[in-house]
């Protein structure tokens, strides 16, 4: 389906019933990276899993700041009069589901954040220098916005007011003590460091991420 929003077209699939919750993915992904985890948590939830700016079947490539993304989805949930969705995002999806939190308090219920960086830096140098080979190879503009953005501040993620389960791979590809930073930066955290997985290996085409999701619902109050 396509939805309207902020002046781009969004393409987004939606299954499933119970409350709602929107599947944010990563750089140069679609909405297919959760496919797996969809098929579980549609059994909870009424998932939206959408193609972000400039990705899959949506529009809007020529403007990739992390900022645009968080108003799509802002403008997607208003659209659609989405009742506080919680948000699951996965890298440049838990930057912008982090975004949109601090941006927009009451927009969403909680958040699901795996595998955040706050800024360029924290990625490890070998991830920094696998992105810039690729983009002196190719230009791409995705690749730029993840030499550039974000810039995260603790004062940014001390405005957060919803729970927030803060999740990465045991060997990611973001620097652990950046994760930490984030988990200790928001008012009503809770982390997990997922023994085993690097940035990737527990969120592509796994579900891993909804069994996380699952157990952790106490918490997350949703």
């Amino acid at each position: 389906m396509i939805q309207r929003a902020n002046g781009i077209s969004i393409y987004y699939e939606k299954e499933g019933s119970g409350k709602p919750m929107i599947l944010l993915h990563g750089n140069g992904e679609d909405h297919t990276t959760f496919s797996e985890a969809t098929s579980i948590l549609k059994d909870r939830f009424t998932i939206y899993a959408l193609d972000t700016r400039g990705h899959g079947r949506s529009s809007g490539s020529c403007d990739m700041h992390y900022s645009a993304f968080a108003e799509d989805v802002k403008a997607f949930i208003d659209a659609l009069s989405i009742e506080k969705p919680a948000v699951l995002g996965f890298s440049d999806g838990a930057i912008t589901a982090l975004m949109l939190a601090y941006s927009y308090p009451d927009s969403v219920s909680a958040v699901i954040s795996a595998g955040a960086n706050t800024r360029p830096e924290s990625l490890t140098d070998e991830m920094l220098k696998d992105i810039r080979r690729e983009y002196e190879a190719t230009g791409s503009a995705l690749l730029s916005l993840m030499l550039s953005e974000p810039d995260i501040s603790k004062e940014d993620l001390g405005r957060i007011t919803v729970p927030v389960l803060v999740v990465a791979g045991e060997h990611d590809a973001v620097k652990l003590e950046d994760t930490e930073m984030i988990a200790s930066s928001i008012p009503d955290p809770k982390l997990r460091i997922v023994e085993g997985e690097d940035h990737a290996s527990y969120i592509w085409h796994s579900d891993k991420i909804a069994r996380i999701v699952l157990e952790e619902l106490p918490f997350l109050c949703i």
